[in-house]
């Protein structure tokens, strides 16, 4: 196993390099340049040129991105280029606020999906597997956003029960505040999470039913619930943590556009002021921490794995 993740950890240097040219260039690439935000109609050409020269754009990109992977390297992941405080800063206070928000959703969102999917697939093609497969679909289909103004405009503009944006009241400062807060963005959150994680557990809940385990212990007596939540849920369980592995790099993204809708002040609603206001830095950042976590998140995924099932050998595992 501390082979497994030394070799892990050295993969994720080149990985990342690879992660941060890809990203530069693609940013270099798209239309908008952010010293448009600097420009007032009355500025002469030299000030803007001045401007440009100072936050460093005037250099050529290969340039421009071995100052930032110097920097990088130091420790330091720049300035923004819009309000001038340090990346590594920002990116840690708005951190707390999206990984609790991600955090509860996901938890929430499996809690839901293991009954939910086991029950599915233990009555396939019947009228429960039907229903829970008709909310699957529904969260799979429908955009965030608008399940997010939906529940806006019904439960905080007509029914008056939640706020509708932000993460405190202004003079509150207590957790049930906050909690109240983010009941809408985590409601939405775990039910775009819930649909993917419902078709994962009721697929494997119908092939592992096949498995000649299962014949042999109701050949012992055993009732259908104990072999579905004692003996099925474990070898269901193995792909979840994979999944959960992968959702990792979404506790620093978070849910840009779900962000975004509930004014939460975390790392996506960053994320989406930066890109518009073609702040490099931060969105260079935001994605190499995204990366980071990803990685980690693959590694701890196949980690568990091995928990999980003592019959995978570390040396045989794979992402």
């Amino acid at each position: 196993m501390r082979q497994l993740i030394i070799k892990r950890l050295l993969q994720a240097i080149p990985l990342l390099f690879f992660v941060s040219i890809v990203c530069f260039g693609l940013i270099k690439l798209a239309p908008g340049d952010p010293v448009l935000s600097f420009i007032t109609p009355n500025m002469h050409a030299e000030d803007i040129e001045r401007i440009r020269h100072n936050l460093g754009l005037d250099q050529p990109a290969y340039v421009q991105y071995w100052r930032w992977l110097q920097e990088c390297l130091s420790g330091n992941l720049g300035y923004s280029l819009v309000n001038h405080q340090p990346v590594l800063d920002q990116i840690v206070d708005r951190l707390p606020a999206t990984a609790g928000l991600m955090g509860i959703s996901i938890a929430l969102a499996v809690l839901l999906a293991i009954p939910l999917g086991l029950i599915a697939g233990a009555n396939r093609n019947r009228w429960l597997d039907k229903l829970i497969n008709l909310v699957a679909y529904i969260g799979i289909s429908i955009p965030l956003f608008w399940l997010a103004i939906l529940l806006i405009y019904y439960f905080a503009i007509k029914l008056h029960w939640l706020p509708s944006m932000g993460m405190r009241t202004i003079g509150k400062n207590s957790a049930g505040d906050v909690i109240k807060h983010g009941i809408l963005p985590c409601t939405v959150l775990t039910f775009g999470f819930l649909a993917g994680y419902l078709r994962y557990i009721r697929s494997g809940t119908i092939g592992q039913l096949k498995e000649e385990y299962v014949q042999i212990q109701y050949a012992f007596g055993s009732k259908k619930s104990t072999v579905l939540f004692r003996h099925v849920m474990k070898h269901v369980l193995l792909p979840i943590i994979t999944l959960l592995g992968l959702s990792m790099g979404e506790l620093v993204t978070g849910a840009l556009v779900t962000e975004t809708v509930f004014s939460w002040p975390g790392i996506g609603s960053l994320g989406m002021t930066a890109v518009r206001g073609m702040d490099y830095p931060v969105i260079m950042g935001i994605t190499l921490m995204s990366a980071l976590l990803l990685i980690l998140g693959n590694l701890l995924a196949d980690i568990l794995y091995g928990i999980a099932d003592p019959r995978i050998k570390s040396g045989e595992v794979t992402s």
